[in-house]
């Protein structure tokens, strides 16, 4: 699609979006991908018509209040990215696009809190854990409050694991193959440690050594998805001073973290060249945690009389349509004694997680997670495995109703049986 869209007026922060809009040739391959387009039926709501959109905004044809409606409505899951033929990398479009148009955008009073509560406590996890325990104890007024702040009252857990602390190192057990740094995420520490002490262990015994940086803090992804951008940097930036270079890797356990952190490059795109190669730097070294197992070659634990276990793998949108790891989570799987792997009907479409999505557009969010809920169970899984906790947890809270809810996990999980 031909553009009049100058990269000069747009900055090096923004440079980058003229080239997805250029590249689309509205052939249509993204509608029955897309989540939005499907559940609201309409052009304005696809891929290709919000890169419409945004062009001709970008061009000053429409003025960005216009649209922002429907690009609020986009859960930048990237399902548009794995099926399109031309190549549009629409997440280099849609989060750039997002932060530019929060510089000239007017929120109301409500908005501005809900973006505030979200910024100042999910990615704090003692904040996040104290705020968790208060909302559970107001759930009940969860139906009389405006959606977004009823929607977190509704999806904060009854209760929470016990607090767990992670020390600086890790040992390799045997000989010694790697050293990787963990980041341990925010969210995750308070709703499910578990999956990072799992990591560590699977890591360790497969001959890794960890070390889990005492200074780090959040990514900087959900700021970064919802136009923070300044946030974003900031928190990044954090990081970057916290993780040591003499590292293999930078491990994530979260597809949205890793997702997250791979944008970098373009999140510091309008920054001095120094920090900019630092961002590049970090993001180059950051791999899934399945992702490295494989490339390492990941052995698997030996389980005499392994009892078979049916488990149904759900594809994190930001691991298999962000970073394209799609087959390495089910080759590792497939490694394991007694385990057999179903496949959900529908597996591109997001299951309405999507960071913060599921509590600024609660509707559409249970509506795709009861969809998605509904796929899985289809299955007659005895387990369901993920590679993101939000995910596990939008699948947790749609899965309540059920008459014997499956146990949902993520896939690290299942590779550390050891018995």
């Amino acid at each position: 699609m031909i553009s009049q869209i100058s990269k000069e007026e747009l900055g090096r922060e923004f440079a980058s979006m003229k080239d997805p809009i250029e590249a689309c040739v509205h052939c249509g391959f993204c509608l029955p991908t897309c989540p939005t387009y499907s559940t609201m039926g309409d052009e304005m709501n696809s891929p290709r018509g919000r890169i419409f959109l945004m062009k001709e905004t970008l061009e000053g044809k429409l003025d960005p209040s216009e649209i922002d409606p429907y690009i609020d409505n986009c859960l930048g899951c990237l399902a548009c990215v794995t099926s399109c033929p031309s190549g549009v990398e629409y997440g280099e479009l849609i989060s750039p696009y997002r932060a530019w148009s929060e510089k000239q955008r007017e929120r109301g009073l409500g908005e501005k809190l809900q973006r505030m509560a979200l910024l100042k406590t999910i990615p704090y996890p003692n904040r996040f854990r104290t705020a968790s325990k208060v909302a559970s104890l107001f759930k009940p007024l969860a139906p009389y409050l405006p959606k977004g702040f009823g929607a977190m009252l509704e999806l904060a857990p009854s209760e929470l694991p016990p607090k767990q602390d992670f020390k600086e190192f890790y040992s390799a057990q045997g000989e010694r193959r790697g050293r990787v740094a963990l980041l341990i995420g925010c969210a995750q520490q308070a709703l499910a440690p578990r999956i990072n002490q799992a990591a560590i262990r699977v890591l360790n015994r497969n001959g890794i050594e960890v070390l889990v940086p005492k200074n780090q803090g959040c990514c900087g992804s959900l700021a970064m998805h919802i136009g923070e951008s300044k946030e974003a940097r900031k928190a990044a930036r954090k990081n970057f001073e916290a993780f040591p270079n003499d590292v293999d890797a930078i491990i994530s356990t979260a597809a949205g973290c890793g997702s997250g952190m791979k944008e970098y490059g373009t999140l510091f795109a309008g920054e001095e060249d120094e920090l900019k190669s630092q961002a590049k730097g970090y993001a180059s070294k950051v791999v899934d945690i399945c992702e490295y197992l494989d490339q390492i070659g990941f052995t698997p634990p030996e389980i005499e009389n392994p009892e078979t276990i049916k488990v149904v793998y759900h594809d994190a949108c930001h691991l298999a349509h962000a970073q394209k790891v799609r087959s390495a989570p089910r080759k590792l799987l497939r490694s394991m004694p007694g385990l057999e792997i179903l496949e959900p009907a529908e597996w591109e479409i997001c299951c309405g997680s999507a960071g913060s999505y599921n509590i600024e557009h609660s509707d559409t969010a249970k509506e795709l997670g009861a969809r998605k809920v509904k796929n899985l169970y289809a299955t007659d899984a005895d387990i369901i495995a993920t590679g993101n906790i939000g995910c596990l947890t939008q699948i947790e809270f749609h899965s309540k109703d059920k008459e014997t809810p499956l146990r949902v996990v993520h896939t690290i999980e299942l590779l550390d049986q050891d018995d």
